[in-house]
């Protein structure tokens, strides 16, 4: 496993690295060499760890001898290196002062928290470690951490038993995974959760369970502030209605029988995410296409609600290379190849546009447009394409012609 150095004094990397000369380690290890100070007690980090007892030994006893004053101002610091807070964390009897400032620096390892919860002695160290809510639902270790260390205070008790049974061992409705996810860093999911039509019905007949609704926001990948959904026009939303389980069902082999031609080997897992995403209703799917990524994108473009294939090609995250397969899909509403061959930045893509002149559900208006930017040789292949229609193998010709000055 590599070793994560976090200053970039090359003097500092070829000391832990064991590069430098050992006469250069062993004045480190003594705090001799005339490194800044959190440089220096990078180095005194690793080496205290060293497999080489004398090293080891004399580091240990330099760290032991840190002014504190000075040791607890770089303790604070944002940028202060993971090896020197892993290393005072895991000391025993310290000054209270120094766990409280590793355990409110970021840059300090789960690991290392979770080893000051096992085995301070301090009650307040455990209270100002239960304050931390976040860390203690990404890290729930930490909570058990906590509730088996018998010098907690009943405050501690109390925080860490609360944070428990409300993320970890309630029954948890969607305002709870939302803040599970939220906990987690994960805002856009959290909003999708929050918002969603099935928010209130999880765990009911023909709907979402809890899990499928962790499932489906793990697809989730941009917050509400980078949509703009001022093309569902009333025409759109007339369209909204709600199927039943068969038409879902009948929708699932569809998609599946879609993927499966494209793919032989389509994995259980995606047949499930197939599944799941379609017990939606179709207001969730429409958002889900906007939100999600590129696995939500790949599923929800088969759709046969038009609605939400036009979803998919308004999320800001879609690829020209997604584009251009979807141009090539037969299977895709004629709105959606309409959209594409109108977008300014993908008819800017030849590849794309090549694309949907091939495909005979792009609308003859479009395609006629398109024709005139091909390639000679493209359209020479269009005017003996038997997969298009009469109508543009004859204005491929009609060009070839013109071009060539052949009658």
């Amino acid at each position: 496993m590599p070793i994560e150095i976090a200053s970039k004094n090359p003097i500092v990397k070829s000391i832990v690295e064991g590069v430098a000369p050992m006469p250069a380690r062993l004045a480190a290890a003594k705090g001799l060499l005339p490194l800044p100070q959190a440089d220096l007690l990078e180095v005194l980090a690793f080496l205290a760890k060293s497999d080489d007892a004398q090293l080891s030994s004399t580091a240990n006893k330099t760290l032991d001898n840190q002014d504190s004053n000075q040791l607890l101002n770089i303790l604070e610091l944002a940028e202060t290196a993971p090896a020197i807070l892993s290393h005072f964390a895991e000391k025993r009897d310290l000054p209270k002062e120094i766990y409280q400032r590793v355990i409110a620096n970021p840059n300090t390892p789960d690991n290392s928290i979770i080893r000051i919860a096992r085995q301070t002695k301090d009650g307040e160290v455990l209270e100002l470690l239960t304050l931390n809510q976040q860390r203690l639902i990404r890290v729930p270790a930490i909570i058990d951490a906590i509730l088996s260390n018998n010098f907690r205070t009943v405050e501690a008790d109390r925080r860490a038993t609360e944070t428990k049974r409300e993320f970890f061992e309630k029954e948890r409705g969607a305002q709870q995974i939302a803040n599970e996810l939220r906990a987690q860093g994960q805002e856009a999911a959290a909003e999708f959760v929050e918002k969603a039509d099935f928010a209130d019905k999880l765990d009911q007949p023909n709907s979402l369970s809890l899990e499928d609704a962790l499932l489906i926001a793990k697809h989730i990948e941009i917050p509400d502030s980078e949509i703009d959904d001022s093309w569902l026009s009333l025409e759109y939303i007339e369209e909204f209605y709600e199927e039943s389980p068969e038409e879902r069902e009948a929708i699932v082999h569809k998609i599946i029988g879609e993927i499966k031609f494209e793919d032989d080997d389509v994995s259980n897992e995606r047949i499930s995410a197939i599944s799941r995403i379609l017990k939606m209703g179709m207001k969730d799917r429409v958002k889900l296409a906007m939100k999600g990524d590129r696995e939500a994108r790949n599923i929800l473009i088969r759709d046969p609600n038009r609605v939400v294939c036009q979803a998919v090609i308004q999320n800001p995250r879609i690829t020209e290379q997604e584009v251009e397969k979807i141009a090539a899909m037969r299977t895709v509403p004629d709105d959606v190849l309409r959209q594409i061959a109108i977008n300014r930045t993908w008819a800017r893509n030849y590849m794309i546009m090549h694309t949907l002149a091939k495909n005979p559900r792009t609308p003859m208006g479009n395609v006629v447009s398109i024709l005139t930017r091909l390639q000679l040789r493209d359209l020479l292949a269009l005017t003996k394409n038997r997969n298009v229609s009469d109508a543009v193998r004859k204005q491929a010709l009609r060009l070839v012609t013109a071009r060539t000055g052949n009658k």
